[in-house]
């Protein structure tokens, strides 16, 4: 294998979960959340290494890591929106408010402003059902938010 990426502590982290886990194949997801934790994404390099870590096929840990939303496999922005567009963000304008931050952001789903400050996502759903529409900025959650709150929000960020 090429030049190792991840870090000692991401191999220290590993040796003190594998107990915790039946098989060194339970530890991946634990494993791409902590490679994603040191570097925001994960690269080829470091889902190869991941795999001969946990003595897996390259193809098993790409398969889990592009499976999972969660999970970013180019790079993202400092900042991440997540918006839900399932039936009720999308009946209460979920939809709405993610074509707005697409024109104000001047980037497409899936993309990054060209800043580097910010990535934008759909979300099939985000669990805020009851509090519709709802998006995610990082680990915050935004509920009942509408077209008119997302300056505000924006305006927070780094």
């Amino acid at each position: 294998m090429a030049e190792k990426n991840l870090s000692k502590n991401f191999y220290d982290e590993m040796k003190r979960l594998e107990p915790r886990y039946p098989t060194k194949q339970a530890l991946l997801l634990p494993a791409l959340h902590f490679a994603q934790d040191e570097f925001g994404w994960l690269s080829e390099s470091t889902l190869d290494e991941i795999a001969e870590h946990l003595e897996l096929h390259p193809a098993q840990v790409r398969e889990t890591a592009s499976f999972y939303t969660m999970f970013n496999l180019k790079p993202i922005g400092r900042n991440l929106i997540r918006v839900c567009t399932n039936v009720a963000c999308c009946l209460r304008g979920g939809e709405e408010i993610l074509a707005k931050l697409e024109k104000k952001l001047g980037v497409e789903v899936g993309e990054t402003t060209a800043d580097g400050k910010i990535t934008l996502f759909e979300e099939e759903c985000l669990g805020a059902c009851g509090a519709a529409p709802a998006m995610m900025v990082n680990n915050n959650y935004f509920e009942k938010i509408t077209i008119f709150d997302l300056d505000g929000v924006l305006e927070r960020l780094e």
